[in-house]
């Protein structure tokens, strides 16, 4: 049977007050048996010590005056009850008996005509008794008393034991209750203590957790979406190969199918990857110059026709990798929307980097393959806290990025 912590919890309090208790009667006991003997070890010393001075005075061992006490010349002049338990030899001793006597025994050393002789002190203390008197007349008050503790004691462990584990079992009710795709939030977040620290570090973990979650299921939804176009088009083109051979219009086809699935697939490990990207200072104008010399080399283009309005440095907050990717992007978005003959306009005023390219009055709308991938765009946007939109017009496109500013 499997236990929870407060039960184990109560169990070792419990356990503790009531070991607790037991010893303190024990020891309480034991000092009161002890304080006993000695009370009456005392009145043996006291005792001896007048007959010694007597001794002196007189020369004879005369009787005590305490009814308690009885002097004896020899050790065969003791009981025989005395002298079955006590040696010749020992300086003192205590015996108990079956009858209800008990006897505290003190040898004294005297001097009788130059040669030593050993008297005895035999007290009877079995009326003067008070621990086995109080055990018989208030032995059930006491053990009530004891009870009551011991109770007051589950009672205080029961509650310690519930007030210090129920923080935790409500962090594992809220635990057990999260949802996939819910907020994690912990009630016991705001503790000073360690439940707190803990439920802190379990929010951030299911938090990971849950963005882990989230960049696998977007990743394996633009792997369906974006790669199918691609390789679709790549099929038919193929098809089509075993029955005529294929043209320089289908080679081209082919080839644009395959650039967009790279750098599909490109975009989509940097996403996957954007958790372990961390951000930095970006220098946003030479990424886009970088994108322009690549567009050039990749597209025929008129370079008369990119009107460019960049301050001399441009420092952003931004992973570089991700910053080519979406400049790469915007600007094939535009070749493609725009064609060979368009104006393209880059331009950053007020910290919005906008990318403008005219559309020839009339053409159709042009939507195919990865360079149009608005959500991928908005999500590598997305992943370094910048804001991007998209204006379509009769005749102007238009691209608006709101980067991190550098601090």
């Amino acid at each position: 049977m499997v236990k929870s912590i407060r039960q184990r919890l109560f169990a070792a309090l419990a356990g503790f007050a009531v070991l607790l208790c037991l010893c303190y009667t024990g020891l309480a006991l034991v000092i009161a048996y002890v304080t006993e003997d000695m009370l009456v070890q005392r009145l043996l010393e006291r005792e001896a010590a007048a007959v010694g001075m007597r001794w002196q005075q007189h020369g004879k061992l005369t009787p005590s005056g305490s009814d308690l006490i009885t002097v004896y010349g020899s050790y065969l002049d003791l009981p025989q009850t005395v002298r079955d338990h006590v040696p010749p030899s020992a300086p003192r001793g205590e015996v108990f008996t079956t009858t209800g006597q008990h006897y505290h025994v003190l040898a004294l050393e005297m001097v009788a005509g130059g040669k030593p002789q050993r008297s005895y002190l035999l007290a009877d203390v079995a009326s003067v008794l008070v621990v086995s008197r109080l055990t018989r007349e208030v032995g059930s008050v006491v053990a009530g008393v004891a009870l009551a503790l011991i109770a007051l004691a589950l009672l205080l462990a029961y509650w310690l034991a519930r007030r210090l584990v129920l923080p935790l079992q409500r962090l594992a009710q809220e635990a057990r209750q999260l949802a996939p795709g819910s907020a994690v939030h912990f009630s016991e977040r705001d503790r000073p203590d360690e439940i707190g620290f803990l439920a802190r570090r379990l929010e951030t973990t299911f938090a990971e957790l849950q963005a882990v979650l989230q960049r696998e299921q977007a990743f394996t939804r633009d792997v369906s979406h974006e790669l199918r176009t691609p390789l679709t088009l790549m099929h038919n083109t193929l098809a089509l190969a075993h029955a005529q051979p294929l043209g320089g219009r289908e080679q081209a086809q082919l080839q644009q199918s395959t650039d967009e699935m790279r750098a599909t697939i490109d975009v989509l490990f940097a996403l996957a990857r954007a958790e372990q990207l961390p951000g930095e200072m970006v220098e946003l104008r030479g990424c886009i110059e970088q994108c322009l010399l690549r567009l050039l080399d990749d597209h025929p283009w008129d370079t008369s026709l990119l009107s460019l309005d960049l301050p001399e440095r441009l420092e952003v907050v931004g992973n570089p990798q991700l910053v080519m990717l979406l400049i790469n992007n915007c600007l094939a978005n535009v070749l493609f929307h725009g064609g060979p003959d368009c104006r393209i306009s880059i331009a950053f005023v007020q910290g919005c980097l906008s990318i403008d390219n005219t559309v020839q009055p009339g053409q159709p709308r042009r939507v195919h393959g990865f360079a149009h991938g608005q959500n991928l765009l908005l999500r590598l946007a997305q992943a370094m806290h910048w804001d991007i939109v998209f204006q379509s017009g009769v005749t102007r496109y238009r691209v608006a990025i709101v980067p991190a500013p550098a601090q």
